[in-house]
């Protein structure tokens, strides 16, 4: 009998950040009537116009969908993209558009078609920043890729400095993840750092793979976007592939609806890949993503709603809340995340992500050497009331001197 290759490489990986918080906290009682910000699940309505074009579509679940996407959502996938974007008309078209079964489902299968078996002779490498989206680090273990975690940190502006990696490691690199606003630091790539990155990825010859599924959760300026600075230095997409989602967007993560754009010969092979597998989104959900890529009314509502949270803990907690360039999560310093967590849920009932949780040490045997070890991560996606309640507590537990 052959053991299965993946789950061996699994085992290299530590549980997801809510497993381990699970198990953190099991053995603690809450302090009080438990409050959960440690998802990122966007609470919402959803708008009433979704609802009425699943319903006005529900027949069509009797179809199978077409894995590029059905001609309705194609065109409105486009044409959000070069509103967002300020892409020309003539930039970007159906051939450069698939859609997804959320960003997750196209993050983890991307390193497969990139991915050989070696790169200049040595085991090939993908890229991450570190504290990371564990989907990234497993779908590279499951390449059969090397993972190459790159310190996110205050020094850095919390994106990784891919420049600073040594050529021996550039060399053997396929592919490389970014998340711009960054999960979990809210942290935004200007024009200047994705230059940077693309003149790494033509001159080592490996994909970009921009995680920008909250590139419309911001406030002031908007993110540039992988898309519109690769199209003013190229005049293409070559070696990018960019994914954005409805889940942050339009705050309906059970819609389970992306995009994956960009480079057209990625996009061909990506489609392919996925062909074996199947992923398509139902056509009901396909005509409801449709209306939602069209449609700014809802969205302009959401970051109106993030950006009264982020005032309040701004409000409640001054200048110890860095507010982030754009995403829904606070990255809050407390010198210990894990113990942090702890205090927040035996003394007040609140559940947060230690920090640690979503990174990984340069040293095993140093915790600290975690990027994240120092913050723990607070979603803000509870309604108004919910979240200045939480965030004064805490602020009292935290950052009261003697509490």
């Amino acid at each position: 009998m052959t053991t299965p290759i993946f789950p061996g490489r699994l085992s290299l990986l530590p549980s997801s950040p809510f497993a381990r918080l699970a198990e953190l906290l099991k053995p603690i009682p809450p302090g009080g009537a438990p409050i959960n910000l440690s998802v990122g699940d966007p609470k919402g309505q959803v708008p009433d116009f979704i609802r009425e074009v699943i319903a006005q579509n529900a027949h069509r679940f009797g179809e199978y969908p077409p894995i590029q996407g059905i001609q309705e959502w194609r065109e409105a996938a486009v044409g959000w993209l070069r509103r967002r974007f300020g892409l020309p008309v003539a930039a970007i078209g159906e051939q450069h558009v698939l859609p997804l079964n959320g960003t997750r489902e196209g993050l983890f299968l991307v390193p497969f078609i990139v991915t050989p078996e070696r790169k200049n002779g040595e085991r090939p490498a993908i890229l991450l920043p570190n504290p990371f989206y564990q989907a990234y680090a497993a779908a590279i273990l499951a390449a059969g890729a090397e993972p190459i975690f790159v310190t996110a940190d205050a020094q850095s502006g919390f994106l990784p400095a891919f420049s600073r990696l040594p050529q021996t490691v550039l060399r053997r690199t396929v592919g490389c993840y970014i998340c711009s606003p960054s999960n979990p630091e809210g942290a935004t790539a200007d024009r200047a750092y994705w230059q940077v990155l693309f003149d790494l990825a033509d001159r080592f010859d490996f994909s970009i793979f921009a995680d920008e599924c909250y590139a419309d959760i911001y406030w002031g300026t908007r993110p540039p976007g992988a898309l519109a600075v690769r199209h003013e230095l190229s005049g293409g997409f070559e070696r990018l592939l960019t994914f954005h989602s409805l889940s942050k967007r339009s705050a309906l993560p059970g819609l389970r609806s992306g995009i994956v754009a960009g480079d057209p010969a990625l996009i061909s092979t990506f489609m392919a890949w996925r062909n074996y597998s199947g992923p398509q989104v139902p056509i009901p959900l396909q005509m409801a993503s449709a209306a939602a890529w069209s449609d700014e009314a809802h969205v302009d509502d959401n970051r109106a709603l993030y950006a009264a949270r982020f005032a309040a803990a701004r409000r409640i907690l001054g200048n110890r809340a860095r507010i982030p360039d754009a995403g829904f999560f606070l990255w809050l310093p407390t010198g210990d995340g894990e113990a942090a967590a702890v205090r927040l849920w035996r003394e007040a009932g609140i559940r947060v992500v230690p920090g640690a949780y979503m990174g990984r040490p340069a040293d095993a045997t140093d915790p600290a050497s975690n990027p994240g070890f120092p913050y723990i991560r607070v979603a803000l996606v509870s309604d108004l009331s919910t979240i200045e309640a939480a965030i004064g507590q805490i602020g009292e537990i935290l950052f009261t001197p003697g509490a």
